[in-house]
């Protein structure tokens, strides 16, 4: 079990279900620190504000593309650890999105495993 206790998370997802899955896994394994965001705005304001460990950030997002909040927040925190979500898995997308700073790339749908399998790496490179 990865220890997460002390980290905190941003879930960027315009799709409450993947919202609540992912708050729901995180919960489960002994996350406390959770904030989420429905917007690509809404995702920037809690990043400044909060400064995450972890960021679950959805690559189509309405009227936002997730790519390019990625760089912003790179720019802002260059150690964030960002995980790319998209139900698209395009050879572009996995590509642009690691070229651009990403730190993970998971398809949708996933499973609490595949957020375990993250969070595993997460924690042995830092």
């Amino acid at each position: 079990m990865v220890a997460i206790t002390n980290l905190s998370f941003l879930i960027v997802d315009d799709v409450a279900m993947v919202r609540d899955f992912l708050r729901q896994t995180l919960v489960n394994m002994g996350a406390n620190n959770i904030f989420e965001a429905s917007t690509g705005e809404g995702g920037m304001q809690s990043f400044n504000k909060n400064l995450p460990d972890i960021i679950f950030l959805d690559i189509e997002l309405p009227k936002s593309n997730g790519q390019q909040i990625l760089k912003e927040m790179r720019l802002i925190k260059p150690n964030a650890f960002v995980v790319m979500v998209s139900a698209h898995s395009s050879a572009d997308n996995v590509k642009t999105s690691i070229e651009l700073g990403a730190s993970g790339f998971v398809v949708k749908p996933f499973t609490s495993q595949k957020i375990r399998s993250v969070l595993k790496r997460y924690m042995q490179n830092k």
